[in-house]
Parts: C-alpha cells; sequence; structure tokens
C-alpha cells in the first residue's frame, strides 16, 4: 500500500480565485481536496473592492490557511471612484491581506478604457508605495505601459509579483530586470499555447519563482475531461509543479520546497 504522505508536498497557491462563484456550492470540499494535495495555503485574490471584500472574509473564515490580496483588475477598472482606494487602505490594514492586487493592465479585451486602466494602476501602485506593500500584478498586451509605468515606482523597491506569466524571453528579460518574482500556472502543461514557458522557467532566479492555479480558470489541458465544466481547483497546482519540475530536470519535492520557500518570504516575510 502506497502511503501518500510521501509524493505529497507542501505547496501554496499564491492565486486563486476562491470567492468565484463556480466555489459557491462545494468550496469545502474543494479545498478539502486541496489540502489533501499538499496545498497548505490559498491566497484569495481580489480583483475589485467587493471581490477583495469577499475574498478577506474568506480569509477570516479560515485563519491561518485562507490570506487574501486586495486590489482592482484592470478590467474592472472603469470602478475607480473617490471611495476604491481609501476601501484598499483599509483592507490593506488586516492580517490576513498579504499584498495589493490585483492590479495592472489588459488591453487584450479592454474591458475598461486605457487611460482609466492607466490611472487605477497608478492609484493603486502609489498606495502600495504609501502602506510599503507588495503588490500582485496582472499584465496582457500592454507591456510596453506596464513596464513604464513600474519603471516610475522603481525608486520605491516595491516587491512585485507578475502573476500567471505567460508572455515571451523579451518580457521576462523585462520582469526580472525589474526585480520582479514571477507566478507560473497551469498554462505551462498547455502543449499549444504553454510549451515556449518550458524553456522560459528555466531562466527565472530560483528564489523568485512561484506557483498558482487562477482556479477556477486554466485547468491544465489533461485534466479537462475529468470535468465538463472545466473548472480548475487548486489541487490542480500538483500538475503545475510536476511540469515546472521536469521543465527544470529538478525533482518535485526540490521545486515545491523553493517555491513554498519563496512564497514564504514575499508574503509573511519568512513565516
Amino acid at each position: 500500500m502506497t502511503v501518500m504522505s510521501e509524493t505529497i508536498h507542501e505547496l501554496i497557491d499564491i492565486g486563486v480565485n476562491l470567492a468565484h462563484k463556480r466555489f459557491h456550492s462545494d468550496l469545502e470540499q474543494v479545498m478539502a481536496r486541496a489540502r489533501s494535495a499538499g496545498v497548505t495555503r490559498f491566497i484569495a485574490t481580489g480583483t475589485s473592492v467587493p471581490a477583495s471584500r469577499e475574498a478577506h472574509a474568506l480569509a477570516l473564515r479560515y485563519p491561518g490557511t485562507v490570506f487574501s490580496t486586495a486590489g482592482v483588475h484592470p478590467h474592472n477598472a472603469r470602478q475607480l471612484d473617490a471611495h476604491t482606494i481609501p476601501a484598499l487602505r483599509e483592507l490593506a490594514a488586516h492580517p490576513s491581506v498579504v499584498t495589493l492586487g490585483e492590479c495592472g493592465l489588459d488591453y487584450d479585451r479592454d474591458f475598461s478604457p486605457r487611460p482609466i486602466q492607466r490611472e487605477c494602476f497608478q492609484a493603486q501602485l502609489a498606495l502600495a508605495r504609501e502602506l510599503r506593500r507588495a503588490v500582485f500584478l496582472h499584465e496582457r498586451a500592454a507591456h510596453a505601459d506596464f513596464c513604464a509605468i513600474l519603471r516610475e515606482h522603481a525608486s520605491a523597491k516595491l516587491p512585485t509579483v507578475v502573476h500567471c506569466f505567460t508572455g515571451g524571453a523579451r518580457e521576462l528579460e523585462a520582469y526580472l530586470e525589474l526585480g520582479a518574482h514571477i507566478g507560473i500556472t497551469g498554462w505551462i502543461c498547455d502543449d499549444r499555447r504553454g510549451s515556449h514557458l518550458r524553456e522560459l522557467v528555466r531562466m527565472i532566479p530560483e528564489q523568485r519563482l512561484m506557483l498558482e492555479t487562477d482556479a477556477p480558470f486554466l485547468i491544465p489541458p489533461r485534466l479537462r475531461s475529468r470535468r465538463k465544466d472545466g473548472r480548475n481547483e487548486p489541487a490542480n497546482l500538483t500538475h503545475v509543479l510536476s511540469t515546472v519540475a521536469r521543465a527544470l530536470d529538478r525533482s518535485q519535492a526540490e521545486v515545491a520546497s523553493l517555491t513554498t520557500a519563496n512564497a514564504l518570504r514575499f508574503f509573511w516575510g519568512g513565516a
């Protein structure tokens, strides 16, 4: 009989949309499956003020296991008003809120006008400077503007992580030059869209690599047949781990250990 604990590695999912409606009906089971797979901490992503409050509520419901971010995703930047930054500042005061974001730029879908996206991003970076907080970043099809804005705040030396990196070598080099950590999702498991990441992940300094699912999105392709609805879960972080480990030609235990240590250091100062 195989002893499961021999193959389970401690993992931290640094980006999971736990407050998403697709988890409302079975969140307890989702979390139980993740814990059985070795995921010991979850960072629930905030993408608007209401969503950040929902993520924080989950952190209060599951203390020591679920933590959250507080931010406005570029898709929701049009919601920016006089109350947004004060609301994020209030959320950020709670110990269970471990970073600001998800914030950045997304010119791929342009759900919010680009000038408003830039304004919203700048406002959240300014808040991060004021509070001396880390930032959870999002970028799609907006690399030049995204990097230009980050460079404006370079003097603050804000700890940053580029969430769900899917870009090319040029983009990765720029983010690393800016001192960013890099979050890798199940995109790397996709032979059609993400195979290039298996080469690029070797470029990431090992102390700046972290793993995430972005669940319920980005289910690894080989798992799609198991769920008709295509929902991803934090338990599937093990598939990201195994693919990254193969790409780095390292054991899963080694990669789990270093990425978990990186997340502990980045979000909790090593706690």
